[in-house]
């Protein structure tokens, strides 16, 4: 069964023009080839190609119009004709509570650190406990030549969030190879990065290999794993870009918490360095801060 063309009620005249094109390419291809068979061939020969076979007059025009081709992504619009996209753009429309949240917060402001957490936990829209998160953008002249930035800090009142810290063992090894992994971080002694190894395209793109520059990968693992548990937190900038996103703790955490945890967080990263931040929950808009 041949190709099936689907016609459009109303665009007749664009459907002719369409064909004209499909039988220019057609006499294009029949003036290039025409087999000829058992006229003057010589021994053995049973099929000759005869080339310069005449074309209409009424579609030369067009035939040149073939060789030369269309342009990427244009092929059966007529000349002069603009392609109409099939998937127009679908403009995010926001709830009738953000919206109503959106309108509180003041953009052109930058609140007080108490109250830029009081809007946030107003502003929080989700029926769960969100989390607050706070967006740092670094001002890249204070990165030098520097590509990333990158540091650890110990949260006072940790993010809320139970952190599964294991120091890799064969045991380990022999569970993520078997498809089980049981851990939101690894922490190993260099003398296991050779067995690692194996695993390294499993835990590598999820985040989880041990890294001498995030402090996984070090001496005294049970240390190292003891701090992480109670809430040291490791940071830095997104590739590229000079910018950090951090969670800071839960919306339903005390004001004095958040601020206490905000507050190491900026001490760590350096708050001569910082340009901006910006504090959100997880569903809510955000609002700037001051910094110093």
């Amino acid at each position: 069964m041949g190709k099936v063309r689907i016609a459009k009620l109303g665009n007749e005249e664009q459907e002719k023009k369409l064909a004209k094109r499909a039988e220019a390419r057609r006499q294009t291809k029949k003036s290039k080839k025409e087999k000829v068979e058992g006229v003057g061939l010589k021994g053995g020969e049973r099929v000759a190609v005869v080339e310069g076979t005449q074309i209409k007059d009424e579609y030369k025009k067009l035939v040149e119009e073939v060789e030369k081709g269309l342009p990427a992504g244009e092929a059966g619009v007529a000349p002069g004709e603009k392609k109409i996209s099939k998937k127009p753009k679908k403009v995010k429309i926001r709830s009738k509570r953000y919206q109503e949240a959106f309108k509180l917060v003041d953009k052109s402001k930058l609140y007080p650190l108490s109250d830029a957490l009081k809007l946030v936990k107003q502003t929080s829209i989700s029926k769960f406990d969100g989390t607050v998160e706070l967006h740092v953008n670094l001002n890249p002249l204070s990165m030098g030549d520097k590509k990333e930035m990158r540091g650890s800090v110990s949260l006072p009142h940790g993010t809320g969030k139970q952190v599964r810290v294991v120091i890799a063992d064969d045991a380990v090894v022999a569970e993520v190879q078997a498809g089980k992994i049981n851990f939101d971080i690894l922490v190993a002694h260099p003398s296991m990065m050779q067995k690692l190894a194996k695993v390294a395209r499993v835990l590598g793109p999820k985040g989880l290999m041990p890294n001498p520059k995030t402090g996984t990968v070090t001496p005294e693992p049970e240390k190292r794993a003891k701090e992480l548990s109670q809430g040291q937190v490791n940071f830095k900038t997104e590739p590229d870009q000079p910018i950090i996103h951090m969670s800071v703790g839960k919306v339903s955490f005390e004001e004095k918490k958040l601020s206490d945890n905000v507050n190491a967080i900026l001490d760590a990263v350096g708050r001569g360095k910082i340009a901006r931040a910006t504090l959100s929950a997880t569903m809510g808009p955000g609002v700037k801060v001051t910094v110093n």
